[in-house]
């Protein structure tokens, strides 16, 4: 299968070093909990190295990749068949996520997901009327931490907006 592929490349990508770590994120990491949607992409969080003048490496993840045969077209790399696009862990909440996504398995296949909870604070945190419709679907159909989920809002300062989502309409 395309996705237990893809997942494979990624998995031996953290097992040579070119990522410290990774976990799916995005639509796909959301089909875990609700019903599933169309999404072009996976999107995949990551943890590469940084340079000592602070900027993110992610030239090995893209070298080790073309070595495999698959190229970068636009912000993705076409994987297996599947359109993958690397994000960087980019706050502390997107760190969190990451070090604490779940352990699955896809087919044969170990991998990583956000969990609900993070996925959840992270759409709210992004404000995209898409992630914004999907975090109303996660609240009604996940299963999910609700003393984790208002934790993270704390934590993360997103009070404000999570008090904003809830007063809209619907």
């Amino acid at each position: 299968m395309p996705m237990e592929q893809t997942l494979s490349v990624l998995n031996d990508l953290v097992r040579e070093g070119v990522l410290l770590n990774y976990a799916i994120g995005g639509a796909i990491a959301a089909t875990f909990y609700i019903e599933p949607v169309a999404t072009y992409d996976l999107d995949v969080f990551v943890s590469v190295p940084v340079l000592p003048s602070g900027l993110l490496l992610f030239s090995p993840i893209y070298s080790a990749l073309k070595t495999r045969g698959f190229e970068a077209e636009d912000e993705y790399v076409h994987i297996s068949g599947i359109a993958v696009q690397f994000l960087p862990a980019y706050n502390a909440l997107v760190e969190e996520a990451l070090a604490e996504a779940r352990d699955i398995a896809v087919g044969c296949v170990s991998t990583k997901v956000i969990r609900a909870e993070h996925l959840m604070a992270i759409m709210l945190e992004t404000g995209r009327r898409k992630d914004l419709a999907r975090l109303a679907q996660m609240l009604e159909q996940s299963e999910f931490d609700a003393a984790v989920f208002e934790d993270l809002i704390d934590r993360h300062g997103l009070r404000r907006k999570w008090d904003g989502f809830r007063q809209q309409p619907g």
